[in-house]
């Protein structure tokens, strides 16, 4: 089984694929998925996706705890708990859950993100009931044995291995983020946890976080695929309603109003065959900032950053030929505060000082200049059109609206999107350029091989 961590990127992905299967037209008045939705008695929310294009459905919990919520000097103990979730319950012991699926034809998958935690099962539509029933098992009645942690607790070591300290970007990203985000921000920490705290992790510790953050009224199901909402109606009161509430608090808002380090960060390693620049912004999140705001980091983040088309590729990839990429991101779904990022990499005899100037030149010059004709309009289409073919795919009215609701938002906020990106003006998005440019909360990180200087 391929139990992942959600990092930055991947969780910028889901972003995307949300976002951009969030709009019908400018003028829609109908919803975006235009979901089913209603909540349990024990406070748990249920929202049905129908989607009868195939015989097969979708069944995912999320759950409103992340890495964020690990405890102060206990790190990686919600990613733990994540693997430690497929061990078994009285019910279905020695990881019966994932050999019953196997069975079925199904397939399954789990993540850990920093605000949330989620498990989902894609099967025929006729086994639903089976999946729900496992589900709702494990998340009330977990058995953990003192050497099932031991060994997982060496798997997520080995997981860190490969993916942290064997891969320099990403031990790069986890040096920039300790100085972006003060002191003790979850988000300074790794998902995965620091070594030595891992290292240390118990089975008493598992079983805390566990009694603490899985219940349902900490919960979100969603279902999608070829089902109505009479049927989960029926499955949900029968599997997941008599699991009694445990008073968990909401998901934590994360602001970041402390000055950090900022600055830049630098790391060089033999292995590093592309040099690479990148620079991150702490912006407003859909949670801490004005809607308005948020639309236009999008907007600013689509013509910037999005692909072959994008202002930073066309100027340095295409126009100057100093760069083999370059584009920026926006990371709007946080819990906390969002990320808006730049990056590039240099082509040969090109430094890495050089692509970064050329980056920051054309923001001014965008700021300066404003948008070509037409442009706004071009991008708010291309986002529209884009839409009407990601709506069509099962899984991304999931994602989006489990991520959303999980974030402590609401289906409205993911519904109201076509109406919220055809308002968006040229001055809100140079206005948002300007707010990118003057906030001092940022990092730059430079990933270099060894026996250069810092600007190659």
């Amino acid at each position: 089984m391929n139990k992942f961590v959600v990092r930055p990127l991947v969780a910028r992905i889901f972003a995307l694929i949300a976002f951009a299967a969030a709009g019908w037209s400018a003028s829609a008045s109908a919803g975006v998925y235009n979901p089913k939705t209603f909540w349990l008695d024990n406070g748990m929310q249920v929202v049905v996706l129908p989607n009868h294009r195939a015989p097969i459905v979708l069944h995912m919990v999320w759950y409103k705890s992340g890495s964020a919520d690990d405890p102060a000097g206990k790190s990686g103990i919600a990613h733990l708990l994540e693997h430690l979730m497929f061990k078994g319950t009285p019910k279905h012991p020695n990881g019966e859950f994932s050999k019953t699926l196997a069975r079925h034809g199904g397939q399954e998958n789990a993540f850990t993100s920093y605000d949330n935690t989620g498990y989902f099962q894609t099967v025929a539509s006729d086994r639903l009931e089976m999946v729900m029933e496992l589900e709702a098992d494990r998340m009330t009645n977990l058995v953990l044995r003192a050497d099932d942690v031991e060994t997982e607790r060496a798997v997520v070591l080995e997981e860190r291995n490969q993916r942290i300290e064997g891969k320099p970007g990403a031990r790069l990203r986890e040096q920039a983020n300790q100085k972006l985000f003060p002191k003790g921000h979850p988000y300074a920490r790794p998902i995965i946890g620091w070594r030595a705290e891992l290292s240390a992790l118990t089975r008493e510790d598992a079983l805390a976080f566990y009694k603490a953050h899985y219940a349902p009224d900490n919960a979100i199901l969603v279902v999608a695929g070829d089902v109505t909402l009479d049927e989960v109606k029926r499955l949900a009161l029968k599997y997941y309603a008599p699991i009694p509430s445990r008073n968990v608090a909401g998901p934590r808002v994360l602001i970041t109003n402390e000055p950090v380090a900022g600055g830049e960060t630098v790391l060089r390693d033999a292995r590093v065959k592309q040099a690479s620049w990148s620079e991150v912004v702490i912006q407003p999140s859909l949670t801490t900032g004005d809607v308005s705001r948020i639309s236009a980091l999008e907007m600013l983040s689509e013509l910037l950053g999005s692909g072959a088309t994008s202002r930073l590729y066309r100027a340095l990839v295409i126009d100057q030929g100093i760069a083999v990429s370059a584009g920026a991101y926006y990371d709007e779904g946080a819990r906390g505060d969002g990320r808006f990022g730049f990056y590039a990499a240099p082509r040969p005899g090109v430094t890495l000082d050089q692509v970064a100037a050329a980056v920051h030149l054309e923001l001014q010059r965008l700021l300066r200049e404003g948008l070509d004709e037409g442009e706004l309009a071009r991008m708010k289409k291309r986002m529209m059109a884009a839409a009407v073919f990601a709506r069509d795919a099962m899984k991304s009215g999931a994602w989006s609206i489990g991520g959303t609701l999980a974030a402590g938002h609401s289906i409205e906020d993911v519904e109201a999107w076509p109406e919220r990106i055809s308002a968006v003006s040229e001055q809100d998005v140079l206005d948002a350029l300007q707010a990118v440019l003057d906030e001092p909360r940022r990092m730059s990180a430079k990933l270099l091989p060894n026996g250069t200087g810092d600007g190659t």
